[in-house]
């Protein structure tokens, strides 16, 4: 027996978290947020509710907001996608009571699930292969700053003998060529 399209629909409710500053940029990102999640294919948000954003204790000058969206997916999959896509803290299923799947729709969550953790596996590992890079290139940088400063302070040592013993030493003269004068040229 197959569902209705009625049927097939989820209704959730989802929080989305965010942190950031100044606090009306967060109430700006969350509206952006909310609208990109309406655009989605098979995807409708019923209500939004924006809280106005707090300062945080635990950090001074940052703020927390968070909003309350309700949607409705026209599968379970297309809710699937959402959680994946904007990673709400908490999601809610109000309706239906009872979901059933088919073994084709679960091997299309799995599926997204496996290839969102794949993308994710991707990005870590870039990361962690960017900051290696960077800190070997701060490392370098330190050294020749390190090798610099060395150099700096050599030179500053060296420097004050050099100078305490010229003034020990008369200045020496330096010969001078005489002038071969007209006469001697022809001679030779």
């Amino acid at each position: 027996m197959a569902l209705s399209d009625k049927e097939k629909k989820v209704h959730a409710a989802l929080i989305l978290e965010i942190i950031g500053r100044p606090p009306e940029h967060l109430v700006q990102t969350l509206n952006e947020i909310i609208n990109l999640m309406g655009s989605e294919p098979k995807i409708k948000v019923l209500s939004k509710k924006i809280a106005p954003p707090v300062e945080m204790k635990e950090a001074e000058e940052f703020f927390a907001t968070h909003a309350e969206v309700e949607i409705e997916a026209e599968e379970i999959m297309y809710l699937v996608m959402v959680v994946f896509k904007y990673m709400p803290a908490y999601v809610e299923i109000i309706s239906p009571e009872t979901i059933s799947l088919t073994k084709n729709n679960w091997g299309e969550i799995l599926s997204e699930i496996t290839r969102r953790l794949h993308r994710y596996d991707e990005i870590a590992r870039i990361l962690q292969n960017e900051r290696a890079i960077l800190e070997k290139k701060l490392k370098e940088v330190m050294q020749i700053k390190e090798e610099s400063k060395e150099l700096k302070k050599s030179k500053i040592k060296k420097s004050p003998e050099k100078t305490k013993e010229s003034l020990k030493k008369p200045l020496k003269k330096s010969p001078k060529k005489k002038k071969e004068s007209k006469k001697e040229k022809k001679k030779k």
